[in-house]
């Protein structure tokens, strides 16, 4: 059987930035055949037509349309966004793609917290549960599948939309965070891991990687790097978790699914759950992961508004 070098891409109509659409730009650019697979036929699918992408509209709980967006690919990139229907999703994929039987290289994007989860443990989000219970799906399916759990992204609304409310107002960071440490992965390095993969496969299949920056800080630590890409002084302020998550969640349009996932993202690292730390981004793509100086100094405008 000849494997066909099309590449399925799904959740790449979300917008310039996300992990799924830089993936599909970075395989273009190498000259790989890509077709992405979006929920809406609207201005962002003609974006991607206009960019050299093939592009099919459906939606990933449906049989039917994701057997037709498989047609005649031989890798898949899967990912979709916090969503109720994320494990459906998952095993609809699996599925189809057991029965489809071409594809030899499927890349998921998981979360790290999958890795100190258990079948029984509660204390992770709704989201970070269907995250657990896809993996098993995907591993018990039998296709050659490579995880990928990134950490928190320092694209999260926490590291960008409260970050930016807090420093205009105070020149703080004003989070939730505690004393515990993180070690955020940008969107942008996450879609340089797996554009590598699914250009090369065959080394990675079969493997989970874990993808941080390049070093894990307490929160002063990490309002020091936002001091240094502003250029002004920027200090942390732990807050209590209910007085600043709810309220600017609230009015950002997150579903409640949504809005869970982030609490609980916020109550993991009050428990230090995201120390962690690890290369993979560098081992894998030979440049080491961005900085959180220089995530926000790229972002400078958004920041000081």
């Amino acid at each position: 059987m000849v494997t066909s070098d099309l590449v399925l891409v799904t959740g790449a109509g979300g917008g310039t930035g996300g992990v799924s659409r830089t993936v599909l730009d970075l395989l273009l650019a190498q000259g790989v055949s890509v077709r992405a697979m979006v929920h809406r036929n609207h201005h962002r699918a003609d974006e991607l037509r206009a960019l050299g992408a093939e592009v099919v509209v459906g939606d990933l709980t449906r049989p039917a349309d994701v057997t037709d967006a498989l047609d005649g690919a031989g890798r898949m990139y899967f990912s979709m966004s916090v969503s109720p229907d994320y494990l459906l999703a998952a095993t609809v994929v699996a599925t189809v793609a057991r029965e489809h039987g071409d594809l030899d290289c499927l890349v998921d994007v998981s979360q790290m917290t999958v890795a100190q989860m258990t079948a029984t443990s509660t204390t992770e989000s709704h989201q970070q549960r269907l995250h657990w219970l896809s993996e098993q799906v995907l591993n018990w399916s039998g296709l050659p599948v490579v995880h990928v759990r990134p950490t928190m992204f320092l694209d999260n609304p926490l590291f960008t939309t409260l970050a930016a409310h807090s420093i205009r107002e105070n020149g703080t960071l004003a989070l939730p965070f505690g004393t515990g440490r993180t070690s955020p992965v940008s969107a942008g390095d996450v879609a340089r891991v797996v554009a590598t993969m699914l250009h090369d496969p065959a080394p990675h299949l079969g493997h989970v990687y874990e993808l941080t920056g390049p070093r894990t800080l307490d929160m002063n630590g990490v309002a020091e790097e936002f001091s240094r890409a502003l250029g002004r002084p920027v200090s942390y302020a732990d807050v209590p978790l209910d007085q600043r998550i709810t309220a600017v969640l609230a009015k950002a349009g997150l579903s409640p699914h949504a809005e869970q996932h982030i609490e609980t993202m916020a109550r993991l690292h009050q428990k230090n759950r995201y120390d962690r730390t690890t290369h993979d981004v560098e081992r894998i793509t030979g440049q080491p992961a961005q900085t959180i100086e220089s995530f926000v100094a790229a972002r400078r405008d958004f920041y000081l508004g």
